[in-house]
């Protein structure tokens, strides 16, 4: 399954003292960082046992056990089951952050976007996203949600890249803390790439997104389009024109 923790660390920018420096720069220093050590990790796993053995569920473990280090085996279960509560915890607070701000854009209900009186998080959001990535993991297979969400995030990233691309032609002026270097050709290579690992997964994981993507789209035209703040300053800025124009005629 696709790592999404990186990009999860955005979700959070409204808490961030200097968001526009520090999380472009903080994600690509932990994608350096975490890169190396998974490069180390693989170089002695393989000095361990033959790569071709160590398509398993948990190959570190099956590692630390083919050269007797029994407490280690153990060590690394509990640090896996840490692990993975942490990536669900900071999923949880990522979507509701993304629930959020799409609430005061006007892209969602406004329960989205109600924050606790004492806490100032919002909690509803949080609520409703636990209860439904609860349902989702009792009644789905694992490989198939592991898919999906790989789905949804790959086609998240060819989006970014892709406005990238555009901001960059379309508002060339606009102040950039952070830039995206060797613009169009890191957008355009994101695109490929994404695109091509999408194409590499299996249909029903495809079934399910279409299915999810549906359901979004209903939401945008029939609530989300109508309220979305860009929106109305777009058809108050078309009002403003049509306005002086009547005039002047």
């Amino acid at each position: 399954m696709l790592s999404i923790g990186f990009d999860a660390v955005s979700t959070a920018a409204q808490e961030a003292k200097n968001p526009q420096k520090d999380m472009p720069f903080g994600i690509l220093g932990s994608l350096m960082i975490c890169t190396v050590l998974y490069i180390i990790v693989a170089g002695l796993l393989t000095g361990v046992k033959p790569y071709s053995t160590l398509n398993v569920r948990a190959p570190v473990a099956d590692g630390a056990a083919a050269i007797g280090v029994g407490w280690a085996v153990l060590l690394i279960d509990v640090g896996a089951i840490a692990g993975l509560a942490s990536v669900m915890l900071v999923m949880l607070l990522g979507q509701s952050r993304i629930l959020y701000t799409m609430s005061h854009d006007g892209l969602l209900w406004g329960w989205a976007g109600k924050l606790h009186p004492r806490f100032r998080t919002p909690y509803i959001a949080s609520i409703v996203v636990g209860i439904f990535v609860a349902f989702l993991a009792a009644f789905f297979p694992i490989a198939f949600l592991g898919e999906l969400v790989s789905l949804g995030t790959l086609l998240a990233f060819s989006i970014v890249c892709l406005g990238t691309w555009i901001m960059r032609v379309k508002q060339p002026d606009v102040p950039r803390p952070f830039r995206t270097p060797w613009v169009p050709f890191v957008p355009v290579g994101g695109m490929i790439v994404s695109l091509a690992l999408m194409l590499s997964l299996d249909a029903p994981a495809w079934i399910g997104f279409s299915s999810w993507l549906i359901v979004g789209l209903i939401i945008y035209f029939t609530y989300s389009r109508k309220h979305s703040t860009v929106q109305r300053a777009a058809r108050a800025n078309r009002a403003v024109v049509e306005t002086a124009a009547g005039r002047e005629v």
